[in-house]
Formats: C-alpha cells, structure tokens, sequence
C-alpha cells in the first residue's frame, strides 16, 4: 500500500457512471467523492433534490472511501444582507444537508464545501475607509449559523473554499470565529493561483500554511495564475512540490479532491502526481 496522500474526485453522477474506467478509480482503493450535481441551479428544489440523493447514495453503497458534497453558490453569497433572501439562502443550505444526509444513510463523516464571502473588491479596500470586513463576518454570521449548528449535530464538516481571497488569513479567522468543530476551510489551489498571480495574494502553498490544523479540504487543480482553469494537474504552473510539503507539514491530511473542468483529466491528474512521488 502507498505511503503517499491518497487523492479523491470530485464528480456529477452521470462523469462517475459514464467515464470508462472512473468507479473502478473511486472504488478500488476507497477514494473520496464529492458529488458535484447539488451545484445545479434547481437540483435542490423539493421534487429534484431527493432523487439525486437516492441516485448517489445506491451507486456509492458499498464504496470505503469519504463522501461529501459541493453546497450551492450561483446567484448567492454567504454574506447575504437582504433578510428576505438570506432566508433563501438558508433554505438552499439546510436542503443540500437534507440531501447529503440522505447520501451518507447513517455513515457519517461527510463534509458540504460553501464559498467564502470575500471578493477581489474588498481584499483592496480591506485597509481604506470602504472597508467592510466587520459587516462581512456579521452577515455571514447571520446566514451560515443554523447551518453550522445542524452540521454539527449530525457530525458534517462544513467547509469554506476561497474564491477571490487575496489574504488567507481572514477565512480562517472567519470560520474560528463559530467555534464549531463542524466549520472549517478548505482551499481550492488553481483560486488561490488565480489570487496570486491577478491579484498580489500568496502563493498557494502560503495558503495551506495560512490554513494550519484548520485545513480540512482541497480542491487539486492546474491553472495559470490568470483565470481560474481547472486544468490537468501538471497543464498550468502551480508548483506542486512546494504545495505537497506544505501539506505535509499538516498535523491531519486534510481531503485532497481532484476538481477538473473536464472530468477525463481527474485520472492523468492523479497519474502525474503519482509520477512525481507526491500522491497516490
């Protein structure tokens, strides 16, 4: 057996059905799988959400690996000020629960991925008279609390990726301030390659040591420091060995699950990495 980090996937259910050779991928060594169809725009609605669960949770019964889901994002933030649509919000939060619950079937150890609520224009207003960071917190506050306390009673991490974070600091601060077990962070690397080439942010392995004990999860893709690529691992120009040491210096191995664009280069990913001794 590997003495390397085991790598997982993150998959719609039809790629996991349908790419000649992925379940034998997931299945054979008990990798994890984040389910990516609960993104959709109407996946969660009441007469669509519950047949995705029963759909995910029959194809991965028996399957060793860990098993999460991406929470909804499009058309929303976690910092959502309107109360009328923060309910929303919260309504879209506790159903993608529902749903994952419904997956795991009694499991446990699940974790739902949200995105942070930073954004390129206050990681440059951070320090002016613009500044909102205190309003920041507070909303999210406001929105994410029920959800955190239901993760936590039914043992689900909760985790916050970066999108436009340019300081990696700040979302961990964020998800400290719950003092909850159940939220914590993850990083996405082909973001935070986007924020340090665009944008002056750290490079990414500065983001895993920003992150420490926190750190719970990461989304492996490629990208050019310019746009958020989602490429092959080994297409772009993320320095993987600066970014596998830094996970290495982590005091639990945090998730590691390949998101491409193109679901056909989560196994070449996994095959370069492999090819460079840093995973398995």
């Amino acid at each position: 057996m590997s003495s390397q980090p085991l790598l997982g996937a993150a998959l719609y259910l039809d790629e996991l059905t349908d790419l000649p050779g992925m379940q034998g991928f997931i299945r054979d060594p008990g990798r994890d799988i984040e389910i990516r169809d609960f993104t959709t725009v109407g996946a969660l609605s009441d007469n669509v959400w519950p047949d995705l669960a029963e759909r995910a949770r029959s194809l991965l019964a028996g399957h060793g690996g860990r098993i999460g889901l991406h929470g909804p994002f499009w058309g929303f933030t976690l910092d959502m000020a309107d109360p009328d649509i923060r309910r929303i919000v919260q309504h879209r939060l506790d159903t993608a629960l529902s749903a994952l619950g419904r997956v795991l079937n009694g499991r446990g150890g699940g974790h739902m991925v949200l995105h942070s609520p930073y954004t390129t224009w206050h990681g440059f207003n951070r320090w002016t008279n613009q500044c909102d960071a205190a309003g920041i917190a507070e909303r999210t506050h406001a929105t994410i609390a029920p959800a955190v306390a239901r993760a936590e009673a039914e043992g689900i991490e909760i985790v916050l990726e970066n999108c436009e974070d340019i300081d990696p600091t700040e979302r961990v601060a964020l998800a400290a301030s719950f003092n909850s077990p159940a939220l914590r962070v993850s990083l996405d690397t082909g973001h935070a390659h986007y924020a340090h080439g665009a944008t002056g942010a750290p490079p990414v392995d500065g983001f895993v040591r920003a992150a420490g004990a926190a750190l719970a999860h990461v989304h492996l893709q490629d990208a050019d420091g310019v746009a958020d690529r989602h490429w092959q691992i080994g297409k772009g120009n993320i320095h993987w060995p600066a970014v596998f040491a830094a996970l290495g210096e982590m005091p639990v191995l945090p998730r590691l699950i390949l998101e491409m664009a193109n679901a056909r280069d989560v196994q070449p990913s996994a095959l370069w990495l492999q090819a460079q001794g840093l995973a398995a």
